[in-house]
């Protein structure tokens, strides 16, 4: 606070300077007056600002949201109110500060209700390690906001949204060996979808002809060639081609069926 706002004198001289740039809005040199509000009140915009710094959000960055809020509660006061614009100006600010938080300092979509009570355990342990010299533990978090310990730390955990960590950051190993959380990340198996076609045409293989069944197995599992096959079975090379074309076409036939009936 400034030397001259501790003398009552002065306060009071204040006031009736911001009564008188607040009237002069609804004249024609309203725009001057407005930059004189603005240029009043940015240390409250400033101070505020400071309330929910934090290490990972810069300053200039709340008090560039705080300055909005301030810009926006000078063009809705009512001076004929006769409440003091400090008294309506806080608050205003405050909820543009809080509603920054709430829609662009969350790095994943967190509901607005968990974004506020993670709000409010965030201050209550700053506020009661203040008070008591170390960290607060959890029960006294919950005590003093008079919430269920289950609802603190789910609120500690979502207040962990607020950054988004790198997949190539380093991941802390029991072992010493750390490795980074991309290495965590599962690959998927192209195998699934065989295994999909498998079970949708199994039916359908079962069913046919003994030979047709050896046939498939030596061509698509064994891998041989048609003639490798006819050699095994004693057969033409061209009977294998047809023998394959045949159950091929009735596998295709098969897991068409079974597609159209899903």
């Amino acid at each position: 606070m400034r030397a001259a706002d501790q003398d009552p004198a002065a306060a009071r001289e204040r006031a009736r300077e911001t009564r008188e740039l607040f009237t002069q809005l609804r004249d024609d040199d309203a725009a001057a007056a407005r930059d004189e509000l603005v240029a009043r009140f940015l240390p409250l915009a400033r101070q505020l600002a400071r309330r929910y710094q934090r290490a990972n959000e810069p300053l200039d960055d709340l008090f560039q949201v705080a300055s909005v809020g301030l810009v926006k509660a000078i063009d809705r006061f009512d001076i004929d109110r006769g409440v003091a614009f400090s008294s309506y100006a806080v608050p205003t600010i405050l909820g543009e500060l809080k509603r920054y938080f709430r829609d662009a300092g969350w790095a994943v979509h967190v509901p607005r209700g968990i974004q506020e009570q993670a709000m409010r355990v965030e201050s209550a342990v700053k506020q009661l390690g203040g008070n008591l010299g170390r960290s607060p533990t959890v029960n006294e978090v919950a005590e003093s906001l008079d919430l269920p310990v289950e609802d603190v730390l789910d609120a500690m955990e979502a207040g962990q949204a607020h950054e988004a960590i790198s997949l190539n950051a380093e991941r802390p190993s029991s072992d010493g060996e750390g490795d980074s959380f991309v290495d965590s990340l599962g690959a998927e198996d192209e195998r699934f979808e065989l295994v999909e076609y498998g079970a949708t045409i199994a039916p359908a293989f079962e069913a046919m002809p003994e030979r047709d069944r050896l046939v498939l197995s030596l061509r698509f599992v064994d891998d041989l060639t048609q003639s490798q096959i006819a050699e095994r079975i004693g057969v033409s090379q061209m009977q294998v081609s047809r023998l394959i074309r045949r159950a091929l076409a009735r596998l295709r036939a098969a897991a068409g069926e079974d597609a159209a009936e899903g």
